[in-house]
């Protein structure tokens, strides 16, 4: 790629190659899926920057899962979830890991509907795929914990290498008192042998979980500026967090604040603020204000740009006030 490529031509021949990747597989109606090739971009890495979560490697940035479970929080664009759905089929899924792997990704995180282990199972199956996994179970969290017990127990067998605490229940679980499910849920997953992490859009799981000594191995916090156009007003802050959009991070300085005092790895997530903030301004905000770890849900054209934008972020990082974490 030429120095002075700009965007609208990279998107032009990312799409080209995308395409023509996806003519391949639909194309290889007799041949084994794995005959499927995917290709570094010229002047993207094959490798980006790692760091450890317990005994796993885990890449800087991690494919996010919501575009390939077509969660797209498209807000009041109510066809783009189906527009989502019909682009990415099993196959396009499974050329986009492809494709991520391929430019030095090797972790995704994902929340577990049905149907997403089976999917995930096959790209390893097929393609011969390493991505590693970090999966949210989506049991209950309820006295006994036995439901929730035996979706760790499956994931686990499945090939999940890392597991965490879904922030949907980790912030219904503050807001009802409930910590100790969060605790829990924690130590049933370390339990069958990963990490585990705990995952939370309301700050405040983040501080009871430090307040408790909750023994995770990391923390998947959401985090972004709200300078966009679509960003939240004062009268929208001063929504309780179980009324206030899960794209947000309702208090970024608070959590900067917050999360400097935390020793355990953090992986922000949402730093687009569900696509509204461009990657190069949410990759250098998170990773110069403490993130150790950044979510990106992309599409397959996307990748081998983002992570060039990740590279360059990194090679030229300013100053941290938090140390690496991991």
């Amino acid at each position: 790629m030429a120095p002075d490529l700009n965007r609208r031509s990279f998107m032009k021949h990312s799409l080209a190659a995308s395409a023509a990747g996806a003519a391949a597989v639909n194309s290889a109606q007799g041949a084994a899926a794995s005959d499927f090739k995917v290709t570094v971009a010229p002047n993207s890495k094959a490798t980006i920057p790692n760091g450890k979560i317990g005994d796993l490697t885990i890449s800087r940035m991690l494919l996010g899962g919501n575009l390939l479970t077509h969660y797209t929080h498209s807000r009041d664009l109510k066809y783009v979830y189906n527009l989502t759905a019909a682009y990415n089929t099993e196959e396009k899924i499974h050329e986009t890991m492809a494709l991520a792997e391929a430019h030095g990704i090797n972790t995704l995180s994902i929340h577990n509907p049905p149907g997403i282990v089976p999917m995930l199972k096959r790209y390893r199956q097929r393609h011969g795929g390493k991505m590693q996994w970090i999966i949210c179970p989506t049991a209950p969290m309820e006295p006994g914990m036995k439901r929730y017990t035996e979706d760790v127990k499956g994931l686990v067998d499945e090939g999940s290498e890392a597991l965490y605490v879904w922030g949907v229940h980790s912030d219904a679980a503050f807001a009802q008192g409930k910590m100790d499910y969060v605790r829990q849920a924690v130590e049933i997953a370390k339990d069958h042998g990963v990490p585990c992490g705990v995952g939370a859009h309301d700050l405040r799981v983040v501080e009871a979980c430090e307040k408790m000594g909750v023994p995770n191995d990391f923390y998947i916090k959401t985090f972004h500026h709200h300078n966009y156009p679509s960003g939240p007003n004062t009268a929208e802050l001063k929504r309780p967090y179980q009324e206030f959009p899960g794209y947000w991070c309702k208090d970024p300085d608070k959590t900067i604040e917050v999360m400097n005092k935390v020793t355990k790895p953090w992986i922000a997530f949402k730093v687009m603020a569900a696509g509204t903030i461009p990657p190069a301004d949410a990759f250098k905000y998170v990773f110069e204000n403490g993130a150790d770890h950044t979510l990106a849900g992309m599409f397959d054209f996307e990748i081998a740009e983002d992570t060039m934008i990740l590279n360059k972020t990194l090679d030229n990082l300013g100053k941290r006030q938090r140390p690496w974490r991991s």
